[in-house]
């Protein structure tokens, strides 16, 4: 079951037509991660946005600079593989329950947040198939369903990255995050990305060595 549900979250980060309505998936967590950390900064957290292009914007007031900008801009593309990390350390635990109750919590906590109509519908989506899964299925789809949440965030926080570079190189991401975060402390925007592509793959080798093993 490990090794399937692996592979099927592998095929959908690949192939572009899964990818493109599972990225909102990814979105959710990016924005969740951004408004998380901002609000553990101390800074006033007064909306999300989701987009029909799978994009995302966390609205949030509070000094424009200074560590708690810096760790708020940081943990938007972190967030999705970092939760698969910990969703992979549950699993190693038989915590299959906790993962689909996290997944609930998560998905309810950035619905209360959403500040315009499209962004809804992801949410929503996202939320009844959990919600189906949770209530109807029975504990083996149960316990698939989680490792897939697992290995399709872990896997999926990888290409989002990869896109950001290739946008940045055609000049068409300037206020993307890593673009942020050179503003706000002098490090070249590639080595930001950088960073996110070695936390996020750092993650998926963690969490191969609980899942697998």
């Amino acid at each position: 079951m490990v090794l399937v549900t692996a592979g099927i979250a592998l095929a959908v980060v690949i192939v572009n037509a899964f990818w493109r309505p599972a990225r909102n998936v990814i979105t959710i967590v990016h924005e969740a991660g951004h408004a998380l950390i901002a609000l553990l900064a101390g800074r006033r957290v007064t909306g999300i946005r989701l987009h029909a292009d799978t994009s995302g914007v966390m609205l949030s007031r509070g000094k424009p600079e200074g560590p708690g900008m810096v760790c708020t801009a940081l943990a938007g593309y972190v967030a999705p593989s970092l939760l698969g990390l910990g969703f992979a350390a549950l699993l190693g635990a038989d915590r299959v329950s906790a993962v689909l109750i996290t997944c609930a919590v998560l998905l309810f906590a950035v619905l209360v947040m959403i500040r315009n109509l499209y962004g809804v519908l992801p949410v929503v989506a996202t939320g009844a198939v959990l919600f189906g899964v949770s209530f109807f299925a029975p504990d083996q789809v149960q316990a698939a369903f989680a490792y897939l949440i697992a290995w399709f965030l872990l896997l999926g926080g990888l290409r989002p990255v990869v896109e950001l570079q290739a946008k940045r190189r055609r000049g068409h991401a300037r206020d993307s995050d890593a673009d942020q975060l050179a503003r706000l402390t002098g490090a070249p925007g590639f080595f930001w990305v950088g960073s996110f592509a070695l936390i996020n793959a750092g993650a998926v080798f963690l969490a191969c060595g609980w899942l697998l093993l």
